[in-house]
């Protein structure tokens, strides 16, 4: 027997068993309005414009623990750190905990939309003057009624609205999921970046004392000369003034070192205590090797969580105009009462509440339709349906930036090695050229002036090398962060941590959506999809 001839054999039993048929079958039969998700074509470029350069591979990586090129333990401990203990990305998992709920709502409403017991008892004196209030046409004056029953009712989805919903919900819950990779992402490359420009601004203070230490040399050597009359009180005076000057620069890099230590510590989640514990592991600027794997552009829209939550959001978005356009239609509902009255009048008693006689029941088919809504519901969909228009755009507007991001990262790491190797001659030149300033100048064969400028020169030239360098090492960062890498940490946790859970549970029941940290937790996608968008028809979560 046919599927479809078994249906209706059933609807022809009678009344009640047609539209018990009909409750059935129609929330799955019936269609979806609305447009089904397309992603939209992205512009993509088909390779990087440092390419050619030999440095820069096109092989493909998965950039799971890219900051591990750097081979600096110090770093590797940060990360730790920041993915335990940072309150921004905590923030992240509590609102995909809060999706994951809101996902709840919408498979719920597929099911019946209200159920609920009622119950009352009154204790009632009728008027004897007013035939009216007296309906139960007892002679008692004063007697009790109770009634116990439920009641049902259920808007059938034949326009796939609650469908459409889950859809939805589950695509902005896939979304939230995504946004925390992009959360983990941007936090490994911001304490990577802030890592590498503190151990620069150590660097530059280095130098700076080590310039202080050569220039008070020098001081000496003037003031020497000054007091066996070789020379006016001018060299010395200048001396002073170019050390001053160097010394000047201490607290100004000191005071910038204390502001990234204080990101840093942001970052962590930590309290302003000292990070000399977390930093002595380690010393100097970290430097990675020269290449770099970068593979293709098109591997960003796998690999970027941005993107991902930009496409999720579209499509998100685009089961809205759906959820709008199936107001246009009439919504079929079903509804029912059934329970027991009993009363203590004319001759009845309490007792026969939960007998055969006492039962009443009601069954209501019925339907709406907002026919006149003075195009409401028309514009409500033009508006939903302009809101998907803009995030389409969005989503192709997120992989023009993303390819920027990483263009600006290579460009960055190309021309910042460029750049080191000059300025490495010019320190090797300056340091040079001080050493024979000093020595003519000690000979009386030079003036001093020559020595205060081998002097700017030499700090200049270290100090500027101290950046390019840092410049190069944040590049690379800003790369690496640029291709997405870094989210495949969390795979195997889940979005909260114990802590957080236990707090949570002790607040609220949060059941099988929250369970304790000892039971299984919800299934997450690596880096979520549309294609992991689940079925539109599933089991309530409790």
């Amino acid at each position: 027997m046919s599927r479809d001839h078994d249906i209706s054999r059933r609807l022809r039993r009678g009344p009640a068993a047609r539209w018990g048929a009909l409750a059935l079958v129609a929330p799955l039969a019936g269609c979806a309005v609305g447009p089904n998700f397309v992603t939209p074509p992205a512009p993509v470029a088909a390779n990087w414009r440092e390419a050619h350069v030999p440095s820069i591979k096109t092989n493909r990586e998965n950039y799971r623990k890219w900051w591990a090129v750097y081979r600096d333990p110090t770093l590797d401990r940060l990360v730790e750190l920041a993915y335990e203990q940072n309150l921004t990305l905590m923030e992240a998992g509590a609102r995909v905990i809060k999706a994951r709920a809101s996902l709840g709502i919408a498979i719920g409403e597929f099911f019946p939309q209200t159920q609920q017991l009622n119950g009352a008892a009154d204790y009632m004196q009728p008027s004897r003057t007013d035939a009216t209030s007296n309906p139960y046409n007892t002679l008692s004056r004063q007697f009790w009624r109770v009634n116990l029953g439920g009641q049902v009712a259920w808007e059938l989805d034949f326009w796939g609205k609650f469908r459409r919903g889950v859809e939805s919900a589950d695509a902005a819950y896939l979304a939230t999921i995504a946004t925390y990779d992009d959360v983990l992402v941007t936090l490994i490359g911001d304490v990577a970046s802030t890592y590498i420009a503190i151990r620069t601004s150590q660097q530059q203070i280095a130098i700076a004392r080590d310039n202080v230490v050569k220039q008070k040399q020098a001081l000496a050597l003037a003031q020497a000369r000054f007091k066996g009359g070789a020379t006016s009180e001018l060299d010395p005076l200048q001396a002073e003034n170019v050390l001053a000057q160097t010394q000047s620069t201490i607290p100004q890099l000191t005071a910038e070192l204390q502001k990234q230590e204080n990101a840093l510590r942001v970052l962590l989640g930590m309290t302003p205590d000292s990070l000399d514990g977390l930093l002595t592991r380690s010393k100097g600027i970290p430097s990675a090797s020269a290449n770099v794997a970068v593979g293709i552009p098109a591997e960003l829209l796998r690999r970027r969580p941005d993107i991902r939550a930009a496409e999720l959001k579209a499509a998100a978005q685009s089961a809205q105009v759906g959820i709008a356009e199936a107001d246009l239609y009439p919504a079929f509902s079903l509804g029912g009462v059934l329970g027991t009255l009993a009363s203590s009048t004319n001759g009845h008693s309490l007792n026969q509440l939960f007998s055969p006689q006492s039962i009443t029941f009601a069954f209501s088919p019925s339907f709406s339709w907002p026919i006149l809504n003075y195009g409401q519901i028309t514009n409500n969909v033009r508006v939903q349906d302009a809101e998907l228009q803009a995030l389409l755009i969005n989503y192709q507007n997120t992989v023009l930036k993303a390819q920027r991001e990483v263009e600006d990262g290579l460009s960055s790491v190309v021309q910042g090695r460029q750049q080191v190797a000059y300025l490495k001659r010019s320190v090797t030149a300056a340091s040079q050229a001080l050493v024979i300033a000093l020595q003519q100048y000690q000979l009386g064969s030079r003036d001093f002036t020559t020595v205060l400028t081998a002097e700017q020169n030499l700090y200049q030239a270290q100090n500027n090398l101290a950046v390019a360098q840092g410049n190069v090492s944040i590049g690379l960062t800003t790369t690496y962060r640029a291709l997405g890498g870094g989210w495949q940490i969390r795979e195997g946790h889940d979005f909260v941590n114990a802590a957080t859970r236990a707090e949570m549970r002790a607040r609220t029941n949060w059941g099988d959506v929250l369970p304790p940290a000892d039971q299984p937790q919800p299934a997450a996608p690596g880096l979520p999809s549309p294609s992991d968008i689940g079925p539109t028809v599933r089991a309530p979560q409790w």
